[in-house]
Parts: structure tokens; sequence; C-alpha cells
């Protein structure tokens, strides 16, 4: 994280943060399943395909958690007249789509 981003904070209304706790929890059971899986010798495409699943499942809380800072955080800024929290958006854009 850059030394900038360690100060700002956000509050999230319940629903949003119910939403990405319960995201995160389920990837985090997915990776101790991989962990489980590597420490009981599956089968190399088993855990590739769990990892895939674990991929996708980030993707997802991403995607969720981008649309969610566009509608809140970015709006709300370039209403206030904070226009760097475009050059902001599209630096993060050019980091996710690596």
């Amino acid at each position: 994280m850059a030394e900038k981003e360690c100060c700002n904070k956000k509050v999230r209304d319940t629903q949003e943060y119910k939403d990405l706790i319960h995201r995160l929890n389920r990837i985090e059971g997915q990776v101790r399943g991989v962990k489980g899986m590597v420490e009981n010798d599956a089968y190399c495409v088993d855990i590739l395909t769990q990892v895939s699943a674990i991929t996708s499942a980030l993707n997802s809380f991403n995607k969720v958690l981008l649309a969610n800072h566009i509608k809140t955080c970015v709006s709300d800024d370039i209403r206030a007249g904070r226009e760097e929290k475009v050059d902001e958006l599209v630096v993060t854009l050019q980091k996710l789509m690596k």
C-alpha cells in the first residue's frame, strides 16, 4: 500500500460490509481447503481446479468492491471537486488489469 493510502477510510453500510466479509470468509475457507489438499497429497489437477475457483472468487470480490468504490468514494469526491480521484481510479484499474 502506498503511504497516501494508509490514512484513507471508508465507512460501509451494514449490507455492503456483510457481503464483503461473507465473500472473504468463503475465499478464506477455499484457501484452507487447498492447503489441506496439498498436505494430503491431492492430485495436482484437483488442486489447480480449486485454485482457479479461488481466483474467480477473488476477481468477483474485486468487481463488487470496485463498483461500490466508484458509486460512493469516487463519485462523492468528484462532486466535492476532488478530480484527482479520477487519476487514482485509473491507476487502480491499471493495477487490477495486470
